[in-house]
């Protein structure tokens, strides 16, 4: 049976809940059901292993525990082969980007979104600059200067594709430049009816991965509440050190600059103020 990327989210959801479910046990009834459950691992799974193969996270970017599969899967030549070819394969992430990169509009010989949106952010930034420069308070103009100059270095490298690919080969990014591009086109003109089904797609993704890391994270916590930090784990690894060493898995990887942007600021400069701006400003230009 076939499922669609609208599905997934659900069967993910229910991983996320099911740990509740494991947390309503003390510590002495979990070490008793724990037994049962030996050598079997959920993060070193198989199947766990296939799915993160599926969705993108490449063996470079796996904890060094976890990248020797044969040493897990050593003595079962069928699941080696099944990881190996699973590896071969393009992955979700890449086809998505190959998606995302056909996005239309993105020509700069016909409707040019790229060279709307970044004068549309100049526009924006300038603006920010100076309401900052008009502030009679120093220390707020000085703060509000600073977070402006932050924003004007972070747009550089998502218009300047030299730099964006420095920032791909060191894994501080993973998506292409035009990849980069048709998801910013399709986040701004997520109400047209051409991108909305796309938009609905991206969400989707963005669901995916959150309620990933969530299980991750639960699992992480449930595991040192039930057995602590020194226990090893069932399939071999050091259990909670291990498990919370795979939190950084994310689908792509967040760098510092991304956690800054997605953070919430103080006195209305939030990023979600600063992307109704560029909304506003690209589709009136």
């Amino acid at each position: 049976m076939k499922y669609s990327i609208f599905s997934f989210p659900c069967f993910s959801q229910l991983l996320v809940d099911q740990v509740s479910i494991l947390e309503t046990m003390t510590p002495l009834d979990f070490m008793a059901f724990r037994d049962y459950l030996c050598p079997a691992s959920g993060f070193q799974s198989l199947q766990f292993r296939l799915l993160e193969n599926k969705l993108g996270v490449k063996q470079e970017h796996r904890v060094r525990y976890n990248q020797n599969y044969t040493r897990v899967f050593g003595r079962d030549p069928k699941a080696i082969e099944e990881i190996k070819r699973s590896e071969e394969d393009p992955s979700l992430s890449c086809l998505v980007q190959r998606w995302l990169a056909r996005t239309p509009g993105l020509e700069s010989y016909d409707f040019d979104f790229w060279g709307k949106y970044k004068r549309a952010v100049e526009r924006m930034l300038f603006e920010q600059e100076q309401t900052a420069q008009e502030q009679s308070e120093e220390q707020m103009k000085v703060y509000l200067t600073s977070n402006v100059r932050s924003r004007q270095a972070i747009f550089e490298t998502i218009f300047n594709e030299s730099l964006h690919n420095a920032l791909v080969s060191r894994g501080e990014r993973r998506f292409s430049y035009a990849a980069l591009q048709g998801a910013v086109m399709i986040t701004l003109y997520r109400d047209e009816p051409r991108f909305s089904q796309p938009h609905q797609i991206l969400t989707a993704l963005m669901d995916i991965d959150s309620l990933i890391t969530k299980w991750r994270y639960n699992h992480v916590i449930m595991v040192q509440r039930m057995i602590g930090s020194q226990q090893l784990g069932t399939g071999g690894s050091s259990g909670y050190q291990y498990l919370k060493s795979t939190l950084r898995h994310l689908i792509p990887p967040l760098t510092k600059q991304m956690k800054t942007r997605l953070s919430i600021s103080w006195n209305g400069w939030s990023t979600d103020n600063n992307q109704n701006n560029a909304e506003n400003n690209i589709k009136h230009s």
